[in-house]
């Protein structure tokens, strides 16, 4: 007589067998609406489309150049002076400490911060300024990996948000993301972080509030045709 203990471990023999295995799993079954979605003939239209619809404000720019002069625009339209900036192959390129505190900004670079200097410095910021990992066209969602040296402060606790990307760090869709291919180490790191659009909660009265726990603004400077 067959115990459960064979049973189950028949099923696990079949199961293996049939291809259950890392790297040999069959693709999921059509979903219709659920599931893949991809982003469609433009990507980058996409994207700016569903931030938008997220409540958050997408910014084309050229080339490096027009993305500084769109990023110190936008500091100087909410008046921010003193702004957390944070770094990247991206971001590293616009010089913007520079160019911010020839216009009087206060630059607090993150890589400086420490432990015990870092909590004031994330709390008293007007406006924080980071790269990202990757956008996902399908939802206008920013991807942030962090780590020792990445923390997710910037992004969350300054009252806003503006991030700068290259079109060629979008992914159509969120199923894209969780390629292995796509990261350095075989695959995402332990920590990652999706913002699509301005903090919200529902909590109170059932009412959608913006800003209560994050950042009320995102912005996004999208470098590339």
């Amino acid at each position: 007589m067959t115990s459960a203990r064979d049973a189950f471990l028949q099923r696990v023999r079949e199961a293996v067998a049939a291809g259950n295995r890392a790297g040999a799993a069959a693709p999921p079954p059509e979903r219709g609406t659920v599931g893949y979605q991809g982003a469609g003939p433009d990507p980058a239209a996409r994207f700016c489309t569903e931030l938008a619809a997220a409540g958050g404000h997408a910014h084309r720019a050229a080339d490096a150049d027009d993305a500084a002069r769109q990023v110190l625009a936008l500091v100087e339209r909410h008046g921010a002076r003193r702004v957390l900036l944070g770094g990247g192959p991206v971001l590293d390129r616009l010089a913007l400490a520079d160019r911010l505190r020839g216009r009087g900004v206060e630059v607090v670079a993150v890589a400086s911060l420490t432990p015990v200097t870092g909590r004031d410095a994330f709390f008293d910021a007007d406006l924080g300024i980071t790269g990202v990992a990757f956008l996902v066209a399908e939802t206008g969602s920013l991807v942030m990996a962090s780590g020792p040296d990445q923390p997710r402060s910037p992004s969350l606790l300054p009252p806003v948000h503006v991030a700068v990307a290259e079109t060629a760090q979008l992914v159509p869709d969120l199923f894209d993301l969780f390629d292995p291919a796509r990261w350095p180490g075989g695959g995402p790191p332990a920590n990652l972080t999706l913002i699509t659009g301005p903090s919200k909660t529902g909590d109170i009265e059932l009412r959608l509030v913006t800003g209560v726990h994050g950042p009320g603004e995102v912005h996004v400077v999208l470098i590339g045709g």
